[in-house]
């Protein structure tokens, strides 16, 4: 299967411990960056996995640190958001399968094992109905499908939890969409959006899997960098 991480990022709302350090690079252990753990859980749990890094705020400290992986960076992060970065590599969407990864997500090994590293035949996004208020990019369905994910919902069905599987008509659909809202401008969106604009334009059908039973965290804060700790430091006790 093939993984694509979103890396690109400043991680501005962790200034300033995101000044000279990716937050991606963030350590868990002495060993371990955030980044490491979920492109090693990846491998555990996908001997054929081919991973792909997009990188662009201080790429040479990620491509210095996790080996094992291919990089394509986007020159103009500064100015564009995460549709961009998949633009750049726009022609790994060309599989079977295709996982879009969130760079600053943290998750728990049944997770990965579970639901990242399973081929789908239907495009899904992960969701934690548990998360009602407050969420950063939120998501309403109508039973197995997804009506609308943005970050404007008063009321929703859960948050977005970073990750999209893909199966091949759907990401050749999702291409063809994002490539569209680049050459209109819309550069600075983020790449989930073009799923909201196939749902809106062309009946599409996105479904979701609910995460809430798993451990998982999005780093967007000091709090969410404890909580990934523990994520990590608790495994790693238990094993």
């Amino acid at each position: 299967m093939k993984y694509i991480f979103m890396v690109a990022g400043k991680g501005s709302r962790l200034q300033p411990l995101t000044f000279k350090h990716p937050k991606s690079m963030y350590k868990l252990d002495e060993n371990t960056t955030l980044l490491q753990r979920m492109v090693g859980l990846i491998k555990k749990h996908d001997s054929e996995a081919d991973i792909v890094l997009v990188t662009g705020h201080m790429h040479r400290s990620i491509e210095e640190q996790v080996e094992g992986v291919r990089y394509i960076y986007n020159p103009f992060y500064e100015v564009t958001n995460s549709i961009a970065s998949l633009w750049f590599a726009k022609d790994e969407l060309d599989a079977d399968n295709v996982v879009l990864i969130d760079g600053d997500i943290v998750m728990e090994d049944d997770l990965v094992e579970n639901v990242l590293c399973k081929p789908v035949e239907k495009p899904i996004v992960l969701v934690d109905s548990s998360i009602k208020t407050d969420g950063d990019y939120n998501v309403e369905v109508s039973g197995d499908q997804v009506l609308v994910m943005s970050k404007e919902l008063d009321s929703y069905y859960g948050e977005y939890a970073g990750v999209t599987l893909l199966d091949r008509e759907s990401a050749r659909l999702m291409k063809a969409e994002m490539e569209s809202m680049v050459e209109d401008g819309y550069y600075d969106q983020w790449y989930e959006n073009a799923l909201v604009q196939l749902i809106f334009k062309n009946d599409f059908k996105l479904y979701y899997i609910d995460i809430t039973n798993y451990d998982w965290t999005e780093v967007d804060s000091v709090n969410d960098l404890l909580l990934a700790k523990r994520i990590h430091t608790q495994e790693n006790t238990e094993g």
